[in-house]
């Protein structure tokens, strides 16, 4: 599922799909040019139209609003809850650290600060990171490890904290971190992930036993977005997350992960 989930997540990319018909084009130009042509002058025009981010943000927008908002702070609930789970996926490679030992926070950093900010909130709170190592390559170091100095940084206490530094899916960050020690699955916890990812996340963390409910963060398409909006590097990095996330949900429902 690991080497899958790679596959996956080269074929989602808008990029994989200009680069193989410019190949075709450039080969075809070889042997029928009108053809090579057709070929190369498609994919110019699929990459502009790609930049169009209203496209992209529907689906992901149909990802984020799968996922209720949280019971306020005020709600009693909140007494019951054990603890927050939150996913890898904010911090950069290890490589980036290197030299200077600093933890490097990338787009999802709200994953990160929202866990620290509900931990000072409610001090019966436990914060469980789950996250090992995604690469093909291993990396010199996990982000499990770089979580716990971030947390620690920031003032949470290693008593309150428990990290999972094996998992390398979404799968297995659930079946993981349900084996570290003094954690109960069977009880209330907060599941915190992008809202693009938490359909994927929830539906694994429940097929897994976990008595999860969802703590959403790091939405990026809001309610709406203008039709004007152009913008090709961003349009191509949503295009990726929605369909990356799409397919995967729907392979993990395939495959038993996902409940």
């Amino acid at each position: 599922m690991f080497i899958a989930s790679k596959l996956l997540s080269a074929l989602t990319q808008p990029l994989t799909w200009i680069v193989l018909l410019l190949a075709c084009g450039w080969w075809q130009s070889l042997r029928r040019p009108a053809r090579g042509r057709a070929l190369v002058g498609t994919a110019i025009a699929l990459l502009l139209a790609l930049g169009w981010v209203p496209l992209p943000d529907l689906l992901l927008r149909a990802l984020e609003r799968q996922s209720p908002p949280p019971a306020p702070p005020s709600d009693p609930r909140w007494a019951d809850y054990a603890g927050v789970v939150v996913l890898g996926g904010a911090l950069e490679h290890a490589a980036v650290r290197q030299g200077n030992g600093q933890v490097a926070l990338n787009a999802a950093a709200e994953r990160m600060t929202l866990a620290v900010a509900l931990a000072r909130s409610h001090p019966g709170l436990r914060v469980v990171f789950t996250g090992g190592d995604g690469t093909l390559l291993r990396q010199p170091e996990s982000e499990a490890r770089q979580a716990r100095q971030f947390f620690e940084e920031l003032g949470l206490p290693p008593e309150r904290l428990r990290v999972e530094s094996e998992s390398r899916t979404t799968y297995e960050n659930a079946v993981y971190t349900a084996r570290l020690p003094g954690v109960d699955p069977a009880r209330p916890w907060l599941l915190v992930t992008s809202g693009w990812h938490m359909p994927r996340s929830l539906a694994a963390f429940r097929r897994a036993g976990w008595n999860v409910v969802p703590y959403a963060v790091d939405y990026r398409a809001g309610d709406r977005t203008p039709w004007s909006d152009y913008a090709l590097a961003r349009s191509l990095l949503h295009w990726q997350i929605g369909l990356h996330e799409t397919l995967g949900l729907w392979a993990y429902r395939l495959s038993g992960r996902a409940r």
